[in-house]
């Protein structure tokens, strides 16, 4: 039987049968629109930013021991892979109380708050109050962290190590918010934050194993991996984490947010893998990690 938890932010679905060492998740698979989000922004213009289907596609990761963790909410409210800290400081109504650092995401208008929905289409016409942003980080941001790092120690703590997976779409082409504007995408993109945050025999692996399902797979270009590949990884202590993006041609129509054929094809695919990384997973632990 499969165990799910939810709350406001996040639903946790447990591994079925066995467990294992392994956490995915998908933090911008949220498509709930907070009763206060106040955007002006047109709801197709929302949903581009959204994962589109993401966390379905990995819905077997329990049945292959890992932990698989989904967000509720969308990352154009408030978005969990960027780091706390990650703020435009001009979209406040009044100065942040705490440290602030914007980042490059920051600077496209793609930070922790999301100033455009798509390029030149602002989200809001109004500064948001600094109340509005705590509530945001306190209901939604800092829970889904913390459900993250639960399901990230409580691997270690039963088998010494983790391998985590951070679950993403992307569009076929890159827009004029992407450091890859007009580009034309591969099928995925494996990312570990340039070698920083896995092991890279995992990052390879990872990559090899997309590639022998036929996939075109690039690694750390154009992405390298957001906030969360740092969040809980710890490659010298047995903690790696990496990104997978899905071009989303391979399994939806991108103009209409609906998936096609190649859904199906796609999911079946992904649980080939899942089952290969579980046993994959395996033959790196010890008889007493994997008990």
């Amino acid at each position: 039987m499969v165990t799910q938890e939810n709350n406001t932010a996040c639903f946790v679905t447990r591994a079925q049968g066995e467990s294992l060492p392994i956490v995915f998740d998908s933090p911008h698979s949220g498509i709930e629109m907070p009763a206060d989000f106040g955007t002006i922004a047109p709801h197709e213009a929302l949903l581009s930013g959204w994962d589109a289907f993401v966390d379905e596609l990995w819905t077997c990761v329990p049945r292959h021991g890992g932990t698989l963790i989904g967000a509720t909410f969308p990352r154009t409210y408030i978005d969990a892979n960027r780091a706390a800290t990650d703020i435009d400081a001009d979209m406040l109504d009044a100065p942040w109380p705490g440290a602030i650092a914007p980042e490059k995401y920051s600077a496209r208008g793609m930070g922790l708050l999301r100033r455009y929905a798509l390029p030149g289409m602002p989200m809001y016409d109004r500064k948001l109050t600094v109340a509005e942003v705590q509530h945001r980080l306190d209901a939604y941001y800092l829970p889904y962290r913390r459900a993250l790092a639960d399901a990230a120690d409580a691997a270690v703590a039963q088998h010494g190590a983790l391998w985590h997976v951070d679950c993403h779409s992307m569009k076929s082409r890159g827009n004029a918010m992407n450091v890859d504007e007009g580009a034309q995408r591969p099928d995925m993109v494996v990312s570990d934050r340039l070698g920083t945050t896995a092991d890279p025999a995992f990052t390879a692996w990872v990559a090899e194993a997309l590639r022998g399902l036929g996939y075109r797979v690039l690694v750390n270009t154009p992405y390298q991996g957001g906030d969360l590949l740092t969040a809980v990884s710890d490659p010298a202590q047995r903690r790696s984490s990496v990104q997978i993006e899905i071009n989303r041609a391979l399994y939806m129509d991108e103009a209409r947010f609906v998936k096609h054929a190649g859904f199906d094809t796609l999911g079946r695919n992904l649980e080939t893998f899942t089952a290969a990384l579980a046993h994959w997973v395996r033959a790196q632990l010890s008889p007493k990690e994997i008990s």
